[in-house]
């Protein structure tokens, strides 16, 4: 415990001072210190709990935007679902990286900032799985016959429909987190994700660079691995979620 807290793990402190600067993996520091002698291991550790609650956040936002906006534009049609449609096209239709680059540079640094940038990248996703899956449920028998029998609109999306078109979401949802990793990593990168303050794996590999060439490698390895296992976890979890589902479509 008194290690994590010397280490700043917990919040800020002084003592990062004493630490050398840029100093080698070693039992004293295992992945070594940076620029400002603070321990890159732990500060790793810290940029994984900031880009699991970021990604977090994103995906909730995402889901409870579009989830409810597909379902409406999938079951009403008609105008409101042309014109849903046509915004979340022209959303979908922006590069990833530029839209996020974009509302994150609009709504400025921070944590929650960063999760709406990346929530306005991910909804039209979310809103268009959800609206073809809407469309093609409202059209099988069950829910012709609820309507025959007066059932209203609430319960017929509820009890009906919404049980039906939210199978796919578990690998959307992972596959999406994954991807979002690396656009909140892209964000930092360019300074454009949580402020300076904040340890974050993107923002820890832009200042890694400057002293890559002189050989202090340590600081740029560990962010990116961290990254790149993160991202190579919640692809091999989408994936597998994705192999489940199929067969179970098949049987």
């Amino acid at each position: 415990m008194k290690f994590l807290e010397a280490n700043n793990f917990f919040g800020y402190s002084f003592s990062m001072l004493s630490n050398d600067i840029f100093a080698a993996p070693s039992l004293n520091h295992f992945c070594g210190t940076d620029r400002l002698g603070r321990d890159v291991c732990l500060r790793t550790l810290q940029g994984s709990s900031l880009a699991i609650e970021v990604v977090f956040l994103a995906i909730l936002f995402s889901l409870s935007l579009g989830l409810p906006l597909g379902l409406l534009s999938g079951y009403f049609g008609g105008f409101f679902d042309k014109c849903l449609s046509l915004i979340m096209d022209t959303i979908f239709s922006i590069p990833v990286i530029l839209l996020s680059v974009v509302v994150a540079f609009v709504l400025g640094k921070g944590i929650l900032n960063a999760a709406l940038a990346l929530c306005i990248v991910y909804s039209p996703q979310y809103f268009r799985l959800i609206r073809n899956q809407t469309i093609l449920v409202k059209s099988e028998t069950y829910v012709e016959a609820a309507q025959v029998a007066g059932a209203d609109v609430k319960k017929i999306i509820f009890k009906y429909i919404l049980p039906n078109v939210i199978t796919p979401l578990p690998v959307l949802l992972t596959l999406n987190a994954a991807d979002a990793v690396l656009v909140l990593g892209s964000l930092g990168f360019l300074g454009l994700g949580v402020p300076a303050d904040v340890p974050e794996w993107g923002s820890d590999l832009n200042l890694a660079l400057a002293a890559l060439p002189t050989g202090i490698w340590w600081t740029a390895l560990f962010p990116g691995l961290a990254m790149f296992f993160l991202v190579l976890g919640l692809s091999f979890i989408g994936e597998d979620l994705e192999e489940i589902f199929d067969s179970q479509n098949s049987e």
